[in-house]
């Protein structure tokens, strides 16, 4: 399966946000890539669905930045819809903000109208645990991915959130996970 180093899509969403990710740019990216990666070999996609995972992708987590939280799933959505909206993409709105918002259920999506949410969950859930669930994928490519595309500090900033959500409020500790 072919590793696209750059994605002219992402790199245009992504230069948007440089500044404001600032030091965890590079993580970020990498982090997206990698989910975008796994996306596209979990499932043979058409252009336009290709198109969806990468904006579903840049903005999914955009929300730890902009809010400096761990309760970033609202915020990111707001983020993506107006970037679809300045696009003229709104007709792709309710299944990229589903993508982002169940993109951390625990349980499988199951809607025959929005195939992408559950694909976008499951390369999620790739990534976050560093390639130990790989659903179908080779073990092989999910290292070859994790290679071209290395950590660069993203798992660490989202111990470091959750570490101090801990603190702030112990009750709601992943504010992002959906059953």
């Amino acid at each position: 399966m072919l590793i696209e180093e750059n994605l002219p899509l992402i790199e245009q969403i992504l230069s948007q946000w440089k500044q404001k990710i600032g030091e965890d740019f590079q993580g970020y990216r990498n982090h997206i890539y990698r989910v975008v990666h796994f996306c596209f070999s979990l499932q043979t996609c058409s252009q336009e669905e290709k198109e969806k995972i990468m904006i579903a992708s840049c903005f999914h987590d955009l929300g730890l930045w902009t809010e400096d939280s761990i309760d970033y799933l609202a915020p990111s959505i707001l983020l993506a819809k107006k970037y679809l909206k300045e696009k003229g993409l709104g007709k792709w709105e309710k299944e990229i903000e589903l993508m982002i918002d169940l993109h951390h259920q625990v349980r499988e999506y199951r809607d025959n109208n929005h195939p992408l949410v559950e694909i976008f969950r499951r390369a999620d859930l790739i990534d976050v645990s560093l390639g130990m669930i790989r659903w179908k994928l080779d073990k092989e490519y999910v290292r070859g991915v994790k290679a071209k595309f290395p950590n660069s500090g993203f798992h660490k900033k989202l111990v470091k959130l959750t570490f101090r959500q801990l603190c702030r409020n112990p009750l709601n500790l992943l504010p992002m996970m959906k059953w």
